[in-house]
């Protein structure tokens, strides 16, 4: 059996659903071929299941790719306060979290009802449990699944990247963007925790879930958020936002407590309460990551020489990371199709007339907070006009 539409969407995650939406308002017969057996998984369980959908302070700095330029025209047709209006237009309750980031007071799936709600609206079909195995073009493109086949002028490819596969993630948008000639820049997971080397495993890792607030750089890039320990390695906001940026054989470096004087507050302590150089300390950071640094680090005399190297030491904590814990713990996917085979404005291949990709699948990735959300809508919204 053969389907006409005017446009067929690849994933029916928030790229697809959204492009759906703008291109039905727009009078398009549009349709979403789904793998899984609802739309918006990946939705789901985000934001700990209440959907970081988006961030006020969103700017192109936020995001990396290859092309730096790249996402400033979608980001500026289609803002953080676009999509906040039609959450509003819902009525959903939502909050600010910190730094920006706007979060579902109830649950991720008042932002999946919501994009349903205006699929239905915009006349859009949308067809779960449905594996794409193949794509060809001829006067149009034609998409084959195990039972149909789908045909439109216009494919729309907003299939994700590879990050949780057992949310049904593959690398299938890429395979088609080289099945049609584009470029992909290198892939690798991002937003993910660090796994340590084995002699700092033993060293720290059996402190899991102590937490702290550091700032932590490599190369030229740095964040300050908090750290949390983890029975591999390093996590928690900071963590997660430099892993974008690190690279393996890389060092990371750790201030431990940022704009504090650590000798300072020490001699203070001392002087105040009469205690011992070592508990003065462990006012400084979280009480068992104080005691393990004095175990490993404490100084066999507290001169000032010692105190001086203690700060020196805590201001600059020098990692090399073994590893990430992979796609199976990536938020995201960095890299994707080379923005360059792209146009800025519409996400229409330069190559190929009537092929879009759009959301992850895209050399386009978010900071944490509702960036890579930003970039879905903003991206989907350029594509869905476009059609």
């Amino acid at each position: 059996m053969s389907r006409k539409f005017d446009v067929l969407i690849l994933g029916a995650g928030a790229a697809g659903l959204f492009c759906a939406v703008e291109a039905g308002k727009r009078g398009r017969r549009a349709a979403i071929l789904e793998l899984a057996d609802r739309p918006g998984k990946k939705i789901l369980i985000s934001g700990g299941g209440r959907c970081n959908f988006t961030n006020i302070h969103c700017t192109p700095q936020n995001f990396i790719s290859a092309n730096e330029h790249f996402a400033k025209s979608a980001l500026a047709r289609y803002t953080p306060a676009d999509f906040i209006a039609l959450v509003e237009k819902h009525k959903i309750p939502y909050y600010e979290k910190t730094l920006g980031q706007l979060f579902c007071d109830r649950a991720a799936t008042d932002i999946t009802n919501m994009l349903e709600s205006e699929c239905l609206e915009a006349g859009v079909q949308i067809f779960l449990n449905t594996r794409t195995k193949e794509v060809q073009r001829t006067t149009e493109f034609v998409v084959q699944t195990g039972t149909e086949e789908f045909r439109a002028p216009t494919l729309v490819v907003a299939t994700g990247g590879l990050s949780i596969p057992k949310m049904g993630a593959t690398s299938f948008g890429y395979d088609l963007a080289r099945q049609f000639g584009l470029k992909i820049i290198k892939t690798r997971p991002a937003l993910v925790p660090l796994v340590l080397a084995k002699q700092d495993q033993r060293a720290y890792c059996d402190l899991s879930g102590v937490s702290a607030a550091i700032t932590v750089s490599t190369g030229h890039q740095s964040f300050r958020e908090k750290m949390l320990i983890t029975h591999k390695g390093l996590s928690g906001p900071a963590v997660l936002q430099i892993s974008s940026y690190w690279e393996k054989g890389n060092p990371i470096r750790i201030d431990l407590a940022p704009e504090r004087d650590v000798t300072s507050a020490m001699r203070e302590a001392k002087t105040r309460n009469g205690t011992t150089a070592r508990a003065a300390f462990l006012g400084v950071l979280p009480k068992r990551l104080a005691d393990r640094w004095l175990d490993l680090h404490e100084p066999k005399s507290w001169t000032n020489q010692a105190l001086e190297k203690l700060e020196s030491d805590v201001h600059g904590w020098t990692l090399l990371p073994a590893d990430t814990e992979g796609y199976d713990k990536a938020e995201v996917t960095a890299g994707g199709v080379d923005t360059n085979e792209l146009s800025s404005k519409t996400m229409e291949s330069r190559k190929v007339p009537g092929l879009f990709f759009i959301g992850e699948v895209v050399d386009v990735t978010g900071h944490l907070g509702g960036f890579n959300f930003q970039w879905a809508w903003s991206s989907a919204a350029a594509a869905g006009r476009a059609l």
